[in-house]
């Protein structure tokens, strides 16, 4: 089914918060330590007098034998310019875009172990703003919002990103969490959408700062990065929807009890649901689906409606088919429920909740909505574009003792088709 009136799904943008910056020290060695923890080493970039810095320019510090202690930026102004430190230590990053054919200055100050301080200034130029076409991003997560635990950050690309311009993407795009739950990106195969989450669903009551730092950032030799953008939200109850084919039922479960269990009636043989984990993109309290030009046509007006994929997979109230609920498949690929059932699952739910479906014809494709739960987390660290911290790597698969029996079987993920 699709929306003849889309909502646009809450594009905002996050502050990076302060990150921690490491350090590096001298190795301690009798005669030689003691020198080189008097005598801090700081290499600073960009280089003095560099022309033509990229409007997503970063301050570069590499330290020896002590710690970077201040960084101070200002503009031809005079103006102070905030940044903040990157998670490794490798550079500060301004809080907001340089902008086009200004004049920059960086001093930075390292600290040596014994107190000793060495201090290093550069002057740089930015480029001037790009005629390059911009890669056009939405950010999926909006500000001062509740989410459902399973909300991932979702950025999405026109045109996608190709394979060899997305580890420098992937270093613009910053995310926060209080209390940490870190994770990690991970990328569609096409390049198509980018998704943020930890191992496990985020915790309630946790804050997720988002920035999409991307205005300015030379993206491949033919594009540019089109905006930088922000936003704070909050994760809030812990609900989830179970859907099982075979049933027909839909379980509701909150804070891992359940509500209620749902009669359904999922997609027709012809259009069938998707099978696989899923998170709800979008509520609306009416819309109109329009599937004019499609092989099997229809305008219908609907209420209580809950996007699940791009390719028009809703739960929405269905009092047309209200006989058929719990018995027999006869949607176009949305879950039908009753008007009433629709009306209160409208109160429970939150976007971001995470709903499973399974037992039907089809299995769920990737990026065909946030698809970021639909693989293991085996799986889901193989599509970032960066090294992924090694307190986030799975751990190596144990062996099996003759005649275990094998663990579950991999998550689905093939070719789905909207309904």
């Amino acid at each position: 089914m699709m929306l003849r009136r889309r909502l646009t799904l809450l594009a905002v943008s996050v502050a990076a918060a302060p990150l921690a910056l490491g350090a590096c020290t001298g190795d301690g060695r009798a005669g030689q330590g003691a020198e080189a923890r008097a005598n801090p080493e700081l290499v600073v970039s960009p280089a003095e007098g560099t022309r033509d810095v990229p409007l997503s320019g970063e301050i570069g510090t590499v330290v020896k034998h002590g710690r970077v202690t201040d960084v101070r930026i200002t503009d031809d102004k005079g103006a102070t310019v905030p940044a903040e430190p990157r998670e490794d230590g490798t550079s500060w990053v301004p809080s907001k875009t340089l902008e086009p054919k200004r004049t920059y200055t960086a001093e930075v100050t390292a600290t040596g172990d014994s107190g000793k301080t060495v201090t290093r200034r550069t002057t740089f130029t930015t480029q001037s703003k790009s005629s390059k076409p911009a890669v056009v991003s939405t950010l999926y997560f909006g500000d001062k919002r509740t989410y459902g635990t399973a909300m991932p950050v979702t950025v999405a690309f026109d045109p996608p990103i190709p394979k060899e311009a997305r580890a420098d993407v992937q270093r613009r795009l910053f995310v926060k969490t209080d209390p940490p739950q870190p994770g990690t990106w991970s990328w569609v195969s096409d390049g198509s959408q980018v998704y943020y989450r930890a191992p496990d669903f985020w915790r309630p009551g946790t804050t997720i700062k988002v920035r999409a730092a991307l205005e300015g950032l030379p993206i491949g030799r033919e594009s540019v990065g089109d905006a930088d953008r922000r936003a704070t939200s909050k994760i809030g109850r812990h609900v989830q929807l179970e859907i099982d084919n075979a049933s027909k039922q839909m379980s509701v479960i909150q804070d891992g009890k359940l509500l209620r269990k749902l009669p359904v009636s999922l997609g027709k043989p012809s259009t069938p649901t998707s099978s696989g984990k899923m998170v709800i993109m979008e509520k609306h309290d009416f819309t109109t689906f329009d599937t004019r030009g499609s092989a099997d046509p229809y305008v219908v007006d609907v209420e209580d409606a809950q996007r699940l994929t791009w390719g028009g997979e809703f739960i929405h109230g269905a009092p047309w088919s209200e006989g058929d609920q719990g018995y027999a498949n006869v949607s176009h690929g949305c879950t039908n429920l009753s008007a009433a059932n629709a009306d209160w699952l409208m109160g429970v739910t939150q976007v971001g909740d995470l709903v499973t479906v399974k037992g039907t014809e089809v299995q769920l494709t990737e990026g065909n909505g946030w698809t970021a739960w639909n693989v293991s987390w085996e799986e889901f660290v193989k599509g970032s574009a960066l090294p992924v911290p090694a307190d986030l790597r799975p751990a190596p698969a144990q062996a099996l003792d003759p005649g275990a029996v094998a663990g579950e079987s991999p998550e689905p993920q093939p070719s789905a088709s909207g309904g």
